[in-house]
């Protein structure tokens, strides 16, 4: 056999063995494709952020709007404009818009920005000069109405959007399906206030207000306990943050303290502490983030225990979330 087809044989028998492949590595969202926006770009209109194309399964998203000059630089954010979409307004006459998305999952989170927009067109759109209101009992049972407030430019048309809100932080969602100017409280509202959102529309286009929020949502019996109770409505993870929303009831109008636990099995717990900012009356939504420890990351099962205490030093029966991280 020639020295050739020697090497070229040991070589195949080498490369028989040597195929492999190194494990896939965990790591933080990468932007392939760049996100856009879509919507009509005139004050009065709502643009819609496109999250683009994402590898490392992104499991949440964070928006930025931000509003630039004509030719889409020396760009700032909008301040509070974090949602998905985003209404234009008189201020954004002239500019173009851009919007930042950051991509996040468990092992970080990465941005990634759109092109600008065509530069913004004004328009004659509704303009909200008085804000919308509520009237009615914030209690379950009860009705409440959407009252419009006034608006500029002759509004041919209404519709409304009824949202729930924490009581000590302005962080509402809507409620599903609750689209008409009257809203019938139920048991799920009590503890939270009310907003409504309304949008008034003509042949320029529309624009949104929003009311102030009703007084806490009190269930239609009086709350009588010996301790405080304290049930879980969501805990979920947005990025490396825990984010907690629960309801604590009271017969005492006092505030409480909320204690939050991170266990994991075979790890030491750990106890954050958190005080109401407005008591329960007698009930009241809350919701509080943290950032857990290092040693509670990672696969396996991790657990979040929340319990509150009143300022005798009854403690709440204590209610659980427990996860299996992957």
């Amino acid at each position: 056999m020639s020295t050739t087809r020697r090497l070229q044989s040991v070589a195949a028998i080498v490369g028989a063995f040597c195929v492999w492949a190194a494990p896939a590595m965990a790591a933080p969202p990468a932007n392939t494709v760049a996100p856009s926006i879509t919507g009509t770009a005139r004050v009065g209109e709502t643009l819609t952020a496109q999250n683009g194309t994402w590898s490392n399964s992104p499991t949440a998203f964070q928006y930025q709007w931000q509003r630039c000059n004509g030719s889409g630089t020396a760009c700032a954010n909008v301040v509070g404009a974090t949602e998905k979409t985003y209404l234009l307004t008189s201020g954004d006459a002239g500019r173009t818009m851009r919007v930042r998305v950051t991509g996040i999952n468990a092992e970080g989170a990465v941005n990634a920005r759109s092109a600008p927009t065509a530069v913004v067109a004004p328009s004659a759109a509704p303009s909200n000069t008085t804000r919308p209101s509520i009237t009615g009992d914030p209690e379950v049972g009860q009705e409440l109405t959407a009252e419009d407030g006034s608006w500029t430019n002759s509004p041919t048309s209404f519709a409304y959007q009824w949202q729930r809100c924490d009581i000590d932080a302005v962080a509402c969602a809507a409620v599903i399906g609750a689209t008409g100017k009257t809203y019938g409280v139920r048991a799920a509202d009590v503890g939270f206030r009310l907003r409504v959102a309304v949008t008034a529309r003509n042949a320029n286009g529309a624009g949104s207000a929003l009311s102030t929020p009703s007084g806490i949502v009190v269930p239609s019996v009086p709350v009588t306990n010996a301790r405080p109770t304290v049930r879980l409505i969501s805990v979920r993870f947005l990025g490396a943050r825990v984010y907690a929303r629960f309801r604590i009831c009271d017969d005492s109008p006092r505030n409480l303290t909320i204690l939050a636990t991170d266990s994991r099995p075979g790890r030491v717990s750990q106890t954050r502490r958190f005080t109401t900012r407005i008591a329960p009356n007698p009930c009241g939504v809350y919701t509080r983030s943290w950032v857990p420890a290092a040693r509670f990351r990672g696969k396996g099962r991790y657990t979040v225990t929340i319990a509150v205490r009143d300022t005798s030093g009854r403690t709440s029966a204590p209610v659980r979330k427990l996860f299996s991280l992957r």
